[in-house]
């Protein structure tokens, strides 16, 4: 579907070529099983639930494998993976305008292992980034109280009034994400922080903290929990 305001369409970039190391699995996290399925079916049957979508992709490790052993997506798997997000996500880029997308269309990246997102709050980033000249992410307001750490003991206690937690997706134009991501190379942490070294602000709209993303051992108790709650 397209934006009927710009003529835009919305693509998805699903960066999955990482191992995720913090999680303790002998595999990449994203292909462990969550609530009866592999933790990366649940993501893209999300972003499969939002019809606005015209595609989405998924960058892999080169010689992943993984899809071809498992075909149930309709997805675009492309074994493009770089030793970093920001590579990945600048050479899935280079994949979609492969297949017919242009500067001008929307761009939505989401984390394989934040497997909880839902068509909803997919939608409701849409609905809030269309009109909005940079784009932006679901984010969640900082709940705790936040320390910063040496030796392993809290030294001081940073002020937690305007800090946000950072989700994905994160909405950008493909051509300004591009431009964003050349200019900040492996620095940039997410697709955001790239847009900001660009002087942008990018919109943060209020996702819940259901939205995490699966990084330690007790996360995958967590996300099971919540998804057989869904049912």
């Amino acid at each position: 579907m397209v934006d009927s305001a710009t003529n835009s369409r919305f693509f998805a970039l699903i960066p999955c070529a990482g191992h995720g190391t913090r999680a303790g699995t002998t595999g990449p996290k994203q292909y462990e099983r969550v609530a009866g399925q592999p933790m990366v079916w649940h993501t893209l049957s999300a972003f499969a639930g939002v019809k606005r979508i015209a595609r989405t992709l998924v960058v892999v490790a080169e010689g992943d494998g993984f899809f071809e052993r498992n075909p149930s997506t309709s997805a675009l798997v492309v074994p493009v993976g770089g030793a970093t997000r920001a590579q990945s996500v600048a050479n899935g880029l280079r994949e979609l305008r492969r297949v017919g997308a242009v500067d001008n269309d929307w761009v939505l990246v989401h984390d394989a292992a934040r497997c909880l997102i839902t068509p909803d709050l997919i939608n409701r980033l849409i609905d809030a980034c269309v009109g909005d000249e940079v784009g932006g992410l679901l984010a969640h307001p900082l709940p705790d109280t936040l320390k910063v750490e040496r030796d392993g003991r809290a030294v001081e206690t940073i002020e937690r009034n305007g800090k946000w937690l950072a989700q994905t997706p994160q909405m950008f134009r493909l051509g300004m994400l591009r431009h964003a991501l050349e200019g900040a190379g492996d620095s940039a942490t997410d697709e955001a922080s790239a847009i900001e070294k660009m002087g942008l602000k990018p919109l943060l709209v209020e996702a819940g903290a259901h939205n995490f993303k699966v990084t330690y051992p007790d996360d995958f108790a967590m996300a099971e929990a919540v998804l057989k709650s869904r049912r």
